[in-house]
């Protein structure tokens, strides 16, 4: 409806203002009934869209914060654009908090990218269909079918993709008869294997993928692990809201470490860290391609 296109424009405007003057939350609501009797004046169906909008922003923001930090990590919050980065908490928050008969996940991602052409820069419309995109195939693509699909730009081919190379481990430990795993917990849910980028930076560039491997679980778990053997790969395709589709290929190790406690490190999209004993891991929620990894290697420390 046009009424709600205008709501998401005033529902921008305000976040932008509120944001860019480093205003307390609760002058937002000042700044959205100024707004809407500017440019939507006598609508009330804007009226309560846009605060609806503003409020929900608003009171999700940390949790969409961290999503927004999970799906663009080259890109802390505060290096995003006033612009971008409330065009990205309205479209997260109609994506995951609204009524998706309301607003079904298509419509949310298209109206974000929309706003994002309208009052962003050159770049901001790729940047937020990049994150969003990311974070709609994490949610299983929900209404894919609901809707004829857009026209498709002209696709980069499989073999000329970037590839990016990442190190990851099923870091165990002893602990008298016991043995524990370390695992990670992400914002979407789910309990994984720590991993990191190898060679991604200039001082690194030409590391191995086990020594780059050790150094990411030093850095996102506090622990110094002795790898074992090489128990998996797995390769898949992300959109990264600047470089657009890259190879992701993911070199699992099995690692031990001593058991000593945890210290999660500042990866983006990560808020916990644990030792689980072998037993109690088959109740986690797994990613489905982490899971047959995680099952090697169980079963090459049980006939240890």
């Amino acid at each position: 409806m046009a009424n709600r296109h205008l709501g998401r424009s005033i529902a921008l405007q305000s976040l932008f203002e509120w944001d860019f003057r480093a205003l307390p939350d609760k002058a937002l609501a000042d700044i959205e009934s100024r707004n809407t009797a500017e440019f939507a004046p006598g609508i009330e169906e804007s009226n309560s869209f846009v605060h609806t909008l503003t409020s929900g922003v608003l009171k999700k923001r940390k949790d969409i914060d961290k999503i927004i930090s999970k799906a663009a990590p080259e890109w802390p919050i505060e290096r995003i654009s006033y612009l971008d980065r409330n065009v990205l908490r309205l479209g997260l928050y109609e994506l995951l908090f609204s009524d998706r008969k309301e607003v079904p996940a298509k419509v949310a991602i298209n109206e974000a990218i929309e706003l994002a052409k309208t009052y962003g820069g050159d770049a901001s419309g790729r940047f937020v269909n990049g994150v969003l995109g990311s974070v709609y195939r994490e949610l299983g693509e929900p209404g894919k079918n609901e809707a004829p699909k857009r026209a498709k730009r002209a696709e980069v081919p499989y073999e000329k993709m970037l590839i990016q190379k990442l190190g990851g481990a099923v870091v165990y430990a002893r602990d008298g008869a016991d043995i524990y795993i370390a695992l990670v917990h992400d914002i979407f849910g789910h309990w994984t294997l720590s991993k990191g980028k190898i060679g991604d930076t200039p001082e690194i560039a030409n590391e191995g993928v086990e020594t780059g491997t050790i150094r990411e679980i030093k850095e996102e778990l506090g622990l110094d692990i002795a790898i074992k053997e090489a128990i998996g790969f797995n390769e898949y395709i992300a959109s990264d809201p600047e470089k657009g589709k890259i190879r992701k290929q993911v070199h699992y190790f099995l690692g031990e470490s001593a058991f000593a406690p945890l210290k999660l490190g500042t990866s983006g999209g990560l808020d916990d860290a644990r030792w689980f004993k072998l037993k109690d891991i088959v109740t986690l929620n797994f990613y489905q391609d982490t899971l047959p990894i995680v099952t090697k290697a169980v079963n090459i420390l049980l006939k240890k």
